[in-house]
């Protein structure tokens, strides 16, 4: 069977969507007849977490082009990361390293303007919620939620990626959340702006209207992979 392009994986920024990402992109590759060519490097989620809410965006670029270099090295021709968070220094990263990111942000923005959506939110972190994921969104009308709801949504999503999951309530709470933005605010589809969501929801499960970024990425990333080397 015919190998894949060598992808390089950036994990360990939500050590349970880096082997939902795996699973699918082993599983995507089996069904084309390729054997997927992988390498990833693994990095430190508390360190990402502590740079990025220190607004040391310049410091987590530097970080992450460290494992980039690592990918590079060992032969990856592309990239991606399977956390939206990181990408808040997706522009100073890009500077600092060689090889071609599948970029989640704009993966993601393609899919919105495909499916013709206009008025979206998101779920995921306070920094992806507050920036209309890093400004990536900006042709699109992006609703906030209530500060009260914010906060919960991302107590609720940190505690999904470091932990791996979330309780019943949670999931329960994350559920009416959504349904309110769809009947008070007028909101199409929720965002699931934060890869670890995929680990509680997708678009057949989920309650509400949502987005899976995280399938949107995978299926671009396997795109890529199965091109002709």
């Amino acid at each position: 069977m015919p190998q894949s392009k060598h992808f390089g994986l950036v994990g360990g920024l939500g050590v349970g969507a880096t082997v939902l990402y795996y699973e699918a992109i082993a599983a995507a590759c089996a069904k084309q007849d390729i054997v997927p060519r992988l390498t990833m490097a693994n990095a430190h989620a508390p360190t990402a977490l502590a740079l990025v809410q220190a607004g040391l965006i310049d410091d987590m670029a530097s970080y992450l082009a460290g494992f980039v270099g690592e990918l590079a090295a060992a032969g990856a021709a592309f990239f991606a990361i399977p956390a939206i968070t990181p990408h808040i220094c997706r522009r100073q990263l890009q500077a600092r390293v060689a090889l071609p990111m599948i970029d989640i942000l704009d993966v993601t923005a393609a899919t919105l303007g495909q499916r013709q959506l206009s008025r979206v939110a998101l779920f995921g972190t306070r920094f992806t919620i507050d920036s209309a994921l890093f400004g990536a969104l900006d042709a699109f009308d992006v609703v906030r939620p209530h500060d009260a709801e914010v906060d919960e949504i991302h107590r609720i999503y940190l505690g999904l990626a470091t932990q791996g999951k979330i309780t019943s309530a949670d999931e329960a709470k994350l559920r009416d959340i959504a349904r309110t933005l769809e009947r008070r605010d007028g909101v199409e589809v929720t965002v699931l702006a934060g890869t670890d969501l995929n680990l509680v929801f997708n678009e057949a499960n989920a309650g509400f209207a949502p987005v899976d970024c995280a399938a949107a990425h995978i299926e671009a990333i396997v795109a890529k992979m199965s091109e002709a080397n």
